[in-house]
């Protein structure tokens, strides 16, 4: 039985009406969720204000209602409570209802634009072999343990995020390591956790679709540093320009890691192939499976991650030469022909710099690299002339195609990258709408040693167009298309 007001605590208040010593079944935020004597937060959101739908609540059982504006008629037997910030009322009522989860974790936060999954994933790989019990949030799936489950979102809803967490620790987990959405932090998803340290990457362009600027994208992000207490550790990168401005007002032990600065962990790449590549981490050399400098990067911030939480040294490189990639990070296939197929996440700018930029320092100098991309709809429209300048500068051949439309006409998704592309590579560009089609297409295209790159879904198994959700999967397609050339 949960009593209001043992979750209450924490939350700003303003005023309550009705009794708090009433047990509720559940927190609800969906009024499509509720249930009797559950408890609903009316949150006003992006698309729909929560507070239209208190009377349906109601009229399914709850018993209480927190909200930021009380309605006109209280209806009776029923406690409210006014709060200034639903939000973060609901985090934190989410916590104390799950009897604050991370308290009893070591729970590290990953943030930044490019890298999260990769370093949260890997940090998870290297403690579950390191012989912990461990947690993984990320935007591929929640791990417990070895048991794993779906997500939807970077950062999950907090219901989620404490109801995993409660499973993590009731299952004897040490360890959780946790992707932070500047999403996630905008709307307060993490509040009332404990991080014992926080992890910056990188910051470049994104989600401007929904941050008003780059300035309030950065700023959001800091939040995560902002919140740590002073027995949590704060890492960031200090070759990233914002690396120091994270670290401005935490009250958090900093540290600092590196390619081209000199600070606490430092790093070189000094060789790379195909199969992997040759790093140095603080004076020892080690052999990664992982490839690129932007790899060198991640592995950095898991070594340094890993002896921040107490791990030894030698351990910690011994554990990282035997780390496998992520899914959909630089995930490639060698066909009989020769040809090489890459399938990575890359949909930011940025992201789609660095593969390619590996892709070049790889190759002999005889291959063509051919790259198929596409940007997502309903998203930040400011970066597709961006990526469509990259693509086409970086590469021999490229083919705009979709990626994932949702609610907008492919084509016109297509033509925004088109205006990116200056008029010398202008004769290197195909427009193949179908992805599966632009796959088989590039496939076609690709000669002996050849390098296709596929970008922009990774991991991701379905294609959403017009609220449907249809399985695709780039790895299996691209594989299906080369092994049809084969024949």
């Amino acid at each position: 039985m949960t009593l209001i007001k043992d979750i209450l605590f924490g939350v700003s208040i303003g005023t309550i009406y009705g009794s708090t010593d009433k047990s509720i079944t559940a927190i609800q935020f969906d009024s499509r969720e509720v249930g009797e004597n559950d408890l609903f937060v009316a949150i006003k959101g992006t698309l729909t204000d929560g507070h239209q739908y208190i009377d349906k609540a109601l009229g399914l059982g709850a018993n209480c209602i927190v909200c930021e504006k009380l309605p006109e008629n209280l209806a009776e037997d029923t406690t409210y409570v006014q709060t200034p910030d639903p939000q973060s009322a609901l985090a934190i009522m989410a916590a104390n209802y799950y009897d604050n989860p991370s308290k009893s974790l070591k729970l590290v936060g990953v943030t930044g634009t490019n890298g999260k999954t990769t370093v949260s994933s890997l940090l998870y790989q290297l403690f579950r072999k390191a012989g912990y019990a461990t947690g993984l949030i990320s935007t591929i799936k929640i791990k417990v343990d070895d048991q794993v489950y779906p997500t939807k979102h970077t950062t999950p809803d907090p219901l989620v995020i404490n109801k995993y967490l409660a499973e993590m620790r009731d299952t004897g987990a040490s360890y959780c390591f946790m992707e932070v959405s500047s999403h996630g932090l905008d709307q307060k998803r993490t509040d009332g956790l404990v991080f014992s340290g926080a992890i910056f990457t990188n910051l470049t362009h994104d989600h401007l679709d929904y941050h008003k600027d780059f300035a309030e994208y950065r700023n959001v992000k800091k939040r995560l540093f902002d919140q740590l207490d002073k027995k949590a550790f704060a890492l960031t990168n200090q070759d990233d320009k914002n690396g120091g401005f994270m670290l401005q007002n935490t009250k958090a032990t900093k540290y600092g890691y590196a390619l081209k600065t000199y600070t606490d962990y430092r790093g070189q790449l000094l060789e790379q192939q195909f199969d992997g590549q040759l790093i140095k981490i603080n004076d020892n050399e080690i052999w990664s499976r992982l490839i690129g400098g932007f790899n060198t990067y991640n592995l950095l911030a898991v070594y340094a991650t890993a002896e921040l939480l107490g791990l030894e040294a030698m351990e910690i490189l011994r554990i990282i030469s035997e780390l496998e990639s992520v899914d959909g990070r630089f995930q490639y296939y060698k066909s009989p022909t020769g040809v090489t197929a890459i399938v990575d996440y890359a949909h930011t700018p940025d992201a789609l710099k660095n593969v390619l930029r590996t892709i070049d320092e790889l190759r002999t100098g005889n291959e063509n690299v051919i790259t198929v991309v596409g940007c997502g709809g309903d998203r930040d429209h400011s970066k597709r002339p961006v990526m469509g300048h990259i693509a086409s500068e970086m590469s021999d051949t490229v083919i705009f195609t979709s990626d994932n439309p949702r609610s907008e006409d492919p084509a016109t998704i297509i033509n925004e990258m088109e205006a990116g592309v200056e008029m010398q590579n202008q004769r290197k560009l195909l427009s193949v709408v179908d992805r599966a089609q632009a796959i088989k297409t590039a496939c076609r295209l690709a000669q002996d040693k050849d390098i296709v790159l596929v970008a922009g879904k990774g991991h991701e198994t379905y294609q959403e167009t017009q609220g449907v959700r249809s399985e695709f999967d780039d790895f299996k397609k691209i594989k299906e298309a080369l092994t049809v050339l084969e024949k």
